[in-house]
């Protein structure tokens, strides 16, 4: 058997995560406590299905009225309420040419979150990008029954022109996406003229004349505020920093450990990220030198899919091939807490609007409340007569404890009387003694 060793994990701060495996399974996980609970799994959604693999997730984090986007392995696009797992609607990304989702999966998802601020939540916007390059812009109206769901306007261009797109992601904006993966350099597109905007160079030879063939396995922006800076991780696990306003090839680049890199997400403050690779490694860098701030303490024992940071709490959250859900300190990197979640993970996303507050409050029932309250007030005021004293047997401590206590409460009086014995006879030596100096003439 190999020596193992229990980590004491300090538990996390109150949140809130959605997880999403290769059977097409949503678990909800929450955890409480000001203090630092541990998170637990409080619900699950669907059913266990292989061909409703969750291939990309996304969300809109409003307060009120959130909305999640799911996109399958079968082709499906659900879009659902995050709250209770309720499917406002689902759609097919099946074109008319009749190709088979398996042959053109879904590589990349992102729903809109300006048109649900501007038309509140009777419209939502969707885009698709599959591994073929087909990118889909799509707009719902009313969708808030899966009955009266409309397709609006919907538009669709090719992003490339051979290899496989394996990674997307759009900007803090809007109005900007990338597009990158095997045989495809990574390109930034405007989504409102649907037109290429920047292409990625590939870098030189090395010394030895071998040339690196183009592979990006995942993409992120370094800031949301700036669409011109972007990060990407490749197969031959690199990790490479494009500036867009400066050149066409990396203006940083650097190698972490040994394995292709599957996961990158930016940090709040616009120049550190998150690297995960496919060893499990974990670690944060500065992109302004590319310099290693530190790795998580903790290897993983399978590769990392997903890594999502919270966006007002210190704490980062990572999944993968080991089915665990990671909860780390952004700090100190030390692992706060971990969930056994039984699938492969493929995806996690941070609820930002959970505090941990209202659902406490509204676990306590009224009527039990009421009840408890007339029950106290019955027993502060009702007559006491009616209720018997119940014995209780002592247990074998109490006993030698009053078995001892009685001795020394004897051996006391024994002690007492002696002396009172001694008082005694020394008071009559000293009456005896007068009586015979009285009588001496």
């Amino acid at each position: 058997m190999p020596r193992t060793s229990t980590l004491e994990c300090p538990g996390c701060p109150p949140l809130r995560a959605l997880t999403f495996d290769v059977l097409g399974l949503i678990k909800v996980i929450e955890g409480r406590g000001k203090q630092g609970g541990v998170p637990k799994v409080v619900d699950r959604w669907g059913e266990p299905d292989s061909s409703k693999c969750v291939l990309a997730a996304s969300m809109v984090h409003a307060k009120y009225d959130p909305l999640l986007a799911v996109a399958r392995k079968n082709g499906t696009i659900e879009v659902l309420n995050p709250l209770n797992g309720d499917v406002r609607f689902a759609i097919s990304n099946v074109d008319d040419t009749g190709n088979r989702p398996e042959n053109d999966a879904i590589a990349g998802l992102h729903l809109f979150a300006r048109n649900k601020v501007d038309s509140g939540s009777r419209s939502c916007t969707l885009l698709t990008c599959t591994t073929n390059g087909k990118a889909t812009l799509r707009s719902f109206e009313d969708i808030s029954s899966a009955d009266s769901a409309s397709m609006g306007s919907s538009r669709t261009w090719n992003v490339c022109s051979s290899g496989n797109i394996l990674c997307s992601k759009v900007d803090g904006s809007e109005n900007y996406a990338l597009f990158g993966g095997k045989g495809v350099e990574v390109n930034v597109w405007d989504l409102n003229e649907r037109t290429k905007i920047w292409t990625a160079k590939s870098p030189p030879k090395n010394s030895l004349g071998i040339f690196t063939p183009t592979w990006f396995t995942s993409a992120t922006f370094l800031s949301k505020d700036d669409h011109r800076k972007f990060v990407a991780g490749t197969n031959s696990h690199e990790v490479r920093l494009y500036d867009i306003s400066a050149q066409r090839r990396p203006v940083i680049s650097f190698d972490f450990k040994e394995t292709p890199i599957r996961a990158v997400a930016e940090d709040l403050d616009g120049h550190t990220i998150y690297v995960g690779n496919g060893s499990g490694d974990l670690a944060s860098f500065d992109m302004r030198t590319g310099k290693l701030l530190g790795s998580f303490l903790g290897k993983c024992s399978g590769s990392i899919r997903s890594i999502a940071r919270h966006p007002e709490l210190p704490v980062v959250a990572s999944c993968g091939l080991d089915s665990y859900l990671r909860l780390w300190d952004v700090k100190t990197r030390q692992l706060l807490s971990a969930v056994f979640l039984k699938q492969h993970l493929v995806n996690v996303i941070i609820d930002s609007n959970f505090t941990g507050e209202e659902v406490a409050n509204s676990t306590r029932d009224p009527s039990v409340e009421a009840a408890q309250t007339v029950n106290e007030d019955e027993d502060e005021d009702g007559d006491d007569q009616h209720l018997q004293p119940v014995k209780r047997k002592k247990s074998l401590k109490e006993k030698k404890v009053n078995k001892k206590g009685r001795k020394e409460k004897n051996r006391s009086n024994e002690i007492s009387a002696e002396d009172c014995g001694s008082k005694k006879k020394l008071k009559s030596k000293k009456r005896l003694k007068r009586e015979v100096l009285d009588d001496s003439p």
